[in-house]
């Protein structure tokens, strides 16, 4: 007899929350094999393909491709031991549930009745092994071509004797004109801790909001959308007379945010996934980091002589940020103040012993900052390998999670955009960036005489409360120093 496994969103690793549906691999009906991925989706630091831990037929999947999901909401089920023909039935059977009836299973929550043989690999947040039972989360949707769960039927709202919606009930598609939500029994249609806590900090009844979502799931959107709606009528309220009717709400996604005028010709972008991720990550170093910059221009000429002369031969060929990465490890070794990070809740400085070097790159996805760890333990040669590999793995959306974070400092090289300076934000929680403008020809002073040499600009941006101005100017000179005399780096060797 077929067993019917759900399988959930598992955490992708770095405690992250939810993640986009980018590609369905499988379609309902599709036969796969243990541990093939099923779908392609971004989170907050990467592009993953999420393999599934069970063989047998596809009888459910959840999320349209564009859509987000919570970790621990049901990604699709299962059939076990099941030809297609009978998976089909089953998922007509089951009403667009799954993990709801007897002899389904599941993977990541509720643990299996039975005895399917599953894979022995692990993702991040779940197993092949049952784990304690869990409270079911309601399913975020109705699964992709099958037969949609029946709802209860919802009365009719009732006739409000007051025209203007209260705070908690502020009006949203689908809801009466005067705003008055409908009651309805039976679990609030919300899944996602998040939205719960929004709607929980301000006050707000989710009973009382018609959720956009799919079969009424209530969104995050349709809770700041309610309060946008509760903000605008105080407003209102307080420069109209009293008569004045209440300013109309748009649907979801038609009208302006607060403070934001609307126009024919706006466009608005989901500041979710990566975008999203960035955006929290600058607004979080910037409103916590007391940041500084100080800058230098050095002349790197003999520098790029060095690296011809490293590249003459047949050997592996050295990158200049890979260089620029060597010349980093030397000023941190000398200067381990930058090479660390501000404890805010114990209030203490931590200084690593290692060096884990970030690097920014730009990709079609947006900017992200693989990291190459260990930078301190490599030569030039092994720098330019691994510089070139994550290059290579973030431009194809291949960098894994683990590669994306853990760095202690940070190289942004922006001279490769035509630029030559910069106040960069820090990568939070670490302490200092160099920044790397162009190299570019320009007249210089060179051994007292006027000479036209290759001229690039350095910015160091760092957190004052681990060091003072006289640390930061002391790391930004000997960065400086062994760029425009390469033999300095030797003493650190």
């Amino acid at each position: 007899m077929a067993e019917v496994l759900e399988f959930k969103l598992p955490d992708l690793g770095e405690g992250l929350t939810e993640a986009q549906i980018v590609h369905w691999m499988v379609e309902v009906g599709d036969v796969v094999v243990v541990d093939q991925p099923v779908v392609e989706v971004e989170t907050a630091k990467a592009m993953v393909e999420v393999p599934c831990p069970y063989g047998g037929v596809v009888t459910a999947r959840y999320g349209e491709e564009g859509g987000s999901l919570p970790v621990g909401a049901p990604l699709l089920t299962v059939a076990v031991g099941a030809d297609p023909g009978d998976a089909r039935a089953a998922s007509s059977g089951a009403g667009g549930g799954a993990g709801g009836g007897a002899g389904v299973g599941a993977v990541n929550g509720t643990a299996v009745e039975g005895g399917a043989e599953s894979s022995g690999n692990v993702l991040v947040g779940y197993g092949t092994s049952a784990p304690p039972a869990r409270r079911r989360r309601v399913p975020p949707s109705s699964p992709v071509r099958a037969r949609p769960r029946p709802e209860a039927p919802r009365p009719a709202p009732e006739p409000a004797a007051d025209t203007t919606p209260s705070r908690a009930g502020a009006a949203r598609p689908g809801a009466d004109h005067a705003g008055v939500p409908s009651a309805h029994d039976g679990p609030v249609p919300v899944i996602s801790p998040l939205v719960r806590r929004l709607a929980r900090d301000n006050g707000l009844d989710l009973r009382d909001i018609t959720g956009s979502g799919p079969d009424g799931l209530i969104l995050r959107a349709d809770v700041e959308y309610a309060l946008r709606a509760a903000a605008a009528r105080e407003q209102a309220q307080e420069t109209a007379p009293a008569a004045t009717a209440p300013p109309t709400v748009r649907p979801a996604g038609a009208g302006a945010g607060a403070g934001v005028p609307a126009s024919a010709g706006t466009s608005r972008i989901p500041l979710r996934g990566l975008l999203g991720a960035a955006a929290d990550k600058f607004t979080r170093s910037r409103s916590e980091i007391p940041d500084a910059t100080c800058w230098v221009d050095a002349d790197a000429t003999e520098l790029l002589n060095a690296r011809a002369a490293m590249n003459a031969g047949s050997g592996p060929k050295i990158s200049l940020i890979a260089l620029l990465a060597r010349i980093c490890v030397a000023a941190l070794d000398r200067f381990p103040e930058l090479n660390a990070t501000v404890d805010t809740a114990a209030r203490e400085i931590v200084r690593f012993e290692e060096v884990h070097i970030g690097f920014a790159a730009q990709t079609e996805r947006g900017l992200v900052v693989p990291v190459v760890r260990d930078a301190h333990r490599r030569n030039a040669e092994s720098l330019s390998a691994e510089f070139a590999r994550l290059t290579e793995s973030a431009r194809g959306g291949g960098l894994r999670p683990a590669e994306l974070t853990g760095s202690t400092f940070t190289l942004n090289n922006y001279g490769v955009f035509g630029v030559d300076g910069s106040t960069p934000i820090l990568n939070h929680p670490e302490a200092a960036m160099l920044g790397v403008g162009r190299i570019t020809p320009k007249p210089w002073v060179h051994q007292g005489e006027l000479a036209v040499r290759q001229v690039t600009q350095l910015s160091l941006t760092f957190d004052h409360r681990v060091c003072d101005g006289g640390t930061a100017g002391g790391f930004l000179r000997h960065v400086a120093d062994c760029i425009e005399q390469p033999a300095v780096l030797l003493r650190s060797l």
